[in-house]
């Protein structure tokens, strides 16, 4: 009765019969054609995109600097200069 499992087979059916009757059964076959057409175009643009910018993945990040405990101790001791705002 309630929202179990998320879609369920008549739900499907359902939304199925919707666009039959919204759409047609003559415009569907090339309503999909065309979705499917527009995402292998989109595909194809991002992964051109990718190998453009020479990033062989999106999410992968220059890995931070190395800090050493010199370098931080040289940081710490540098006095701040004077019109510098204290963090509120």
């Amino acid at each position: 009765m309630f929202l179990r499992n998320g879609l369920e087979p008549w739900h499907l059916l359902i939304v199925a019969v919707v666009l039959i009757l919204l759409f047609g059964s003559k415009k569907l076959p090339d309503t999909a054609r065309a979705l499917g057409k527009s995402l292998r175009i989109l595909k194809s643009e991002t992964k051109a995109m990718r190998e453009d910018s020479g990033d062989p993945a999106p999410a992968a990040a220059a890995p931070a600097p190395q800090v050493t405990p010199a370098q931080a101790q040289a940081q710490a001791q540098t006095p701040a200069p004077a019109d510098a705002r204290p963090a509120q």
